[in-house]
């Protein structure tokens, strides 16, 4: 058997509708695993749960929309997927926020603390539903898709950047907590990828052309690029690691 097979096992994956999220939710159901597709608007989760569903089979996905800044949201999310695949193995925290665009001191109060919230308290809260059957279990994956602004400086996505260090910290923290029961916490940080949430700093072709010309590949990513990453963190293939970031970038921070 493959390290990488996923057969048997139930990923939640939150912002899965687009981008690196359902990009992952493909990759994983290629491996094997049950996909729970999540975002906030439930027919965009249907959609990608019925092509996932029209690919690999039915009953390889379903679709519970959450928003990430809804406790109760979200668990609901957890409380519907052990409804219907009867439990957890795999956690991917995708989702996250970015409302504001700019030097420091011109963001907002409500604009950081969205950001704040939904990038770390929001990640917090769902670990917290997940991981007690994980750690009866002493079997678990989580994995947070953090950002490589969470180990530079930025002038322009300040509050993000502060957002995904914690994020990085978050991971190191529970590793500390949850391994003696098995449990794993893992962080990915991609550079620039062609998503709609990085719209903002990938449109502008000049920009762009200056960032590839400073790129080891000369090129952004794209979401498919993440996936594999994230299958490597569900599976056995990565059993000995935890409380790492895995940095994906075409070489930017090297």
């Amino acid at each position: 058997m493959s390290q990488f097979d996923l057969h048997g096992q139930v990923a939640i994956i939150t912002g899965s509708s687009r981008g690196i999220g359902k990009a992952s939710a493909y990759e994983l159901a290629e491996h094997g695993a049950k996909v729970v597709i999540s975002s906030r608007k439930q027919d965009a989760c249907d959609v990608v749960a019925a092509e996932i569903n029209g690919k690999y089979g039915e009953g390889t996905a379903i679709a519970v929309a959450a928003n990430i800044s809804d406790k109760a949201g979200l668990q609901h999310l957890v409380d519907e997927t052990k409804a219907q695949f009867g439990k957890v193995d795999i956690l991917v925290c995708n989702a996250a926020s970015n409302p504001y665009y700019g030097p420091q001191e011109g963001i907002a109060d409500e604009q950081f603390r969205k950001i704040l919230d939904n990038n770390i308290v929001s990640n917090h809260w769902l670990i917290s539903m997940v991981v007690p059957e994980m750690r009866e279990r002493k079997s678990g994956s989580i994995i947070i898709i953090s950002s490589i602004g969470g180990i530079r400086g930025t002038a322009v996505i300040g509050a993000y950047a502060i957002s995904k260090a914690a994020d990085m910290q978050l991971a190191r923290n529970l590793a500390h907590e949850y391994g003696p029961f098995n449990v794993r916490v893992n962080c990915i940080a991609p550079g620039l990828i062609r998503t709609d949430f990085a719209r903002a700093l990938w449109e502008n072709e000049a920009a762009v052309a200056a960032r590839n010309a400073t790129t080891p590949l000369r090129r952004i990513g794209e979401p498919e690029e993440i996936a594999g990453a994230v299958v490597f963190l569900a599976s056995e293939a990565s059993a000995f690691m935890t409380g790492q970031t895995i940095v994906i970038d075409g070489g930017v921070t090297i």
